[in-house]
């Protein structure tokens, strides 16, 4: 009779599980990224305020503006595009976040492929 009762308390428990989102904290500051490209572990610092980010990688600084959705997705536009496609707009999406550090989503707007990262905040300003 026990085991009967603790499954479906287990998948209320399991179901009702909520990553931690604490956006806003993240709205700001400076950050670390780091990612792979063709074997080569790669770093990018930005510094982000409520409606700008300003990036720093392989030697080159690039600035877009921010959009807020809400606390949690905006919409990056760079400011001085190169070319077509960085025309495009980056969707963001924090998925997930911890004391330092948080979980996202990106992808062109309007395209379906997505990909994920982790980001670290070195700093509050």
């Amino acid at each position: 009779m026990k085991k009967i009762l603790a499954i479906p308390l287990l998948i209320l428990i399991v179901s009702c599980y909520n990553p931690e989102t604490n956006c806003k904290d993240f709205k700001t500051g400076k950050f670390k990224f780091e990612y792979v490209v063709d074997g080569i572990k790669k770093t990018t610092f930005f510094e982000r305020n409520d409606s700008l980010e300003i990036e720093t990688y392989d030697g080159k600084i690039d600035t877009a503006s921010i959009r807020w959705i809400n606390d949690c997705e905006y919409i990056l536009q760079k400011t001085h595009p190169k070319n077509r496609k960085e025309k495009k707009p980056i969707g963001m999406k924090i998925l997930t976040t911890s004391k330092n550090s948080y979980t996202f989503e990106f992808g062109m707007v309007g395209e379906d492929a997505k990909q994920r990262g982790t980001v670290i905040k070195i700093s509050n300003n």
